[in-house]
């Protein structure tokens, strides 16, 4: 615990002139070091984050560490219009922010793609508000031994996500991919008049990642967002796809329907790859493929499944042991078959567990 106290302290000799590093590129467009042919692409969801709070550094360097290809933060924007890691703009799932007297006023009611959330949003708070605020665990209950780590880090900017990633760049002389999400851009941007894409692009450009050999992709949950990106950055792009409904911003698309060869080719007019939940890519009655990771590639797109998780809590039922929601499942199993269908790389929450089972 005391060196992830200190990370604190290193996260402000990031900002002290940290070198810009190259990523030299690969003939099929892929970064040096961050993708090999015979593995699927180790992708930490939200850092490691079944070790430590997820988006925070000390989840960030821990999935680095453990031989994560590419970190995931999720982005929101604050009122002053940075962008900084959290799971979703209401804050009180993953900081202190219900327990701090001095911001009571700024709980409110918005409706978040079309659903009523209340609480308190990253957009009403500066970033020297955010600051004050701590990090905790949002799923304490399934991982106790992450939520022991409550209250020890802060809200990270973007700009200091990517100083880390160079920092440990310069560590260890690999390359380190990012794969930032856009949380929620449309309803912002119609809500509180914030373009994220905007801010997106500024970033990509100011850190120099905004080329098709960059070791980076954009994922968004919406077609018009990344559709803009399309058109001002060559930086790869990543259509998430859901299990349910359709995107926000397009209420006459339905997922399903886009994951057919036709909408997958029009998917690829814009976007390099797609994102699916796990389902669409892996029946896990059968442990079978589905054929939609050989329909998008077919479509000229690649395949990120998302999520691979280890606990109860997350793993179908025939999977799960016993123990709780807490307890160890036969993720093994489920992470295997999904392994096998072919697709590109995986999120996951247990970087370790996975390169254990890639490199068996």
């Amino acid at each position: 615990m005391v060196r992830d106290i200190a990370l604190g302290f290193r996260a402000i000799a990031l900002f002290l002139g940290v070198a810009l590093f190259s990523q030299p590129a690969l003939a099929d467009g892929h970064s040096e070091g961050t993708h090999m042919p015979d593995r699927p692409l180790i992708i930490a969801h939200r850092g490691a984050s079944g070790d430590r709070p997820e988006h925070t550094l000390a989840a960030y360097e821990r999935a680095i560490e453990q031989g994560a290809d590419y970190i995931e933060p999720d982005l929101v924007v604050t009122k002053d219009l940075v962008l900084v890691s959290r799971h979703e703009n209401e804050l009180s799932g993953t900081t202190d922010v219900a327990s701090r007297e001095e911001f009571e006023t700024r709980r409110r009611t918005k409706t978040i793609d079309g659903r009523q959330v209340a609480g308190w949003f990253a957009e009403d708070f500066t970033l020297a508000e955010l600051r004050t605020l701590r990090a905790r665990e949002r799923v304490g209950n399934i991982r106790p031994s992450s939520a022991a780590y409550n209250g020890l880090y802060q809200v990270p900017t973007f700009e200091e996500i990517v100083q880390l990633v160079r920092l440990k760049e310069a560590e260890t002389g690999r390359v380190i991919g990012l794969y930032p999400e856009l949380k929620h851009p449309t309803a912002i941007l119609e809500q509180e008049g914030i373009d994220m894409v905007d801010l997106m692009v500024r970033e990509l450009r100011r850190f120099e990642l905004d080329d098709a050999d960059a070791p980076v992709f954009v994922q968004i949950f919406e077609v018009g967002p990344l559709q803009r990106l399309n058109q001002r950055v060559d930086t790869p792009l990543v259509l998430l796809i859901h299990p349910e409904g359709g995107p926000y911003d397009e209420p006459e698309l339905r997922w399903a329907d886009m994951m057919t060869p036709a909408g997958l080719a029009e998917i690829a007019e814009y976007a390099d790859g797609i994102g699916p939940g796990l389902s669409y890519v892996l029946d896990s009655a059968t442990m079978q493929p589905t054929g939609l990771v050989d329909e998008a590639h077919a479509a000229g797109l690649q395949v990120h499944p998302w999520t691979l998780r280890k606990e109860n809590g997350f793993l179908p039922a025939a999977l799960q042991s016993d123990g709780g929601p807490a307890a160890d499942g036969q993720y093994r199993r489920l992470w295997r078959a999904a392994i096998a269908t072919g697709a590109d790389g995986f999120f996951t929450d247990n970087t370790r567990e996975f390169v254990e089972l890639l490199d068996e």
